[in-house]
């Protein structure tokens, strides 16, 4: 039975991403853990985040698990980052005045401002960015398999991903401008989105995950 370990360090949907997991993935053992040993023995590992930066990369340093990511991510078994996941496998953030992540992708997390106006209605638009929108498919990464171009996820954030090379880009969606949605390297692929929360196109890259090797094996 192969297994899949979700990353418990208290900030994120745990038992949404766990319950998803588990709905698409017959036979494989889902564990929701902080434990080193359980997570780097795992075949594969979702990093989950919610909250703020700070207080999210305070406690995965306070628990060891940034130097149990590192190493998971150098055994090259694949692993998949979700929301605030996503956001902290980049170099840096600029939310709580700056904090360092766990440079694991080349970037940096930006704010999406103020003063964020739709392009085209030039309406002032909220922030957080949040309920559904699109995700635009970059490449033809195996994680997108069988999930629609343009297909709709669900989003909850006020900041963004900006990686240091475009070759790292996944996906992009648009809110007031083109953001980056989706990012990959190696063995890592993460989302801004919630899967766990974007039904049947959720499930469908959660299953896609299940699947993958870790290998990119996409094209632009």
């Amino acid at each position: 039975m192969s297994s899949v370990a979700v990353i418990d360090y208290g900030m994120g949907n745990l038992h949404s991403v766990a319950k998803a997991l588990e709905k698409v993935g017959e036979g494989v053992e889902v564990i929701v853990t902080a434990n080193a040993q359980t997570i780097l023995s795992a075949d594969r590992v979702v990093l989950p985040g919610v909250g703020a930066m700070r207080d999210c990369m305070g406690e995965i340093t306070r628990l060891g698990l940034d130097n149990v990511i590192h190493d998971f991510v150098a055994s090259a078994k694949p692993l998949f980052g979700v929301c605030v996941g996503m956001q902290v496998l980049l170099e840096s953030s600029a939310e709580n005045n700056g904090v360092q992540c766990l440079g694991i992708i080349p970037g940096k997390v930006e704010y999406f401002g103020n003063e964020l106006r739709d392009a085209k209605s030039d309406e002032k638009l909220k922030i957080p960015h949040m309920g559904w929108n699109q995700v635009h498919q970059e490449t033809e990464h195996p994680m997108w398999d069988g999930i629609a171009q343009d297909a709709r996820f669900y989003f909850v954030h006020s900041y963004y991903a900006q990686p240091g090379h475009p070759d790292l880009i996944e996906a992009s969606t648009t809110y007031g401008f083109p953001f980056t949605s989706a990012i990959s390297k190696d063995n890592v692929f993460a989302v801004q989105f919630h899967p766990e929360k974007s039904q049947h196109a959720g499930l469908a890259l959660y299953a896609n995950f299940l699947k993958w090797d870790g290998k990119t094996n996409n094209s632009k």
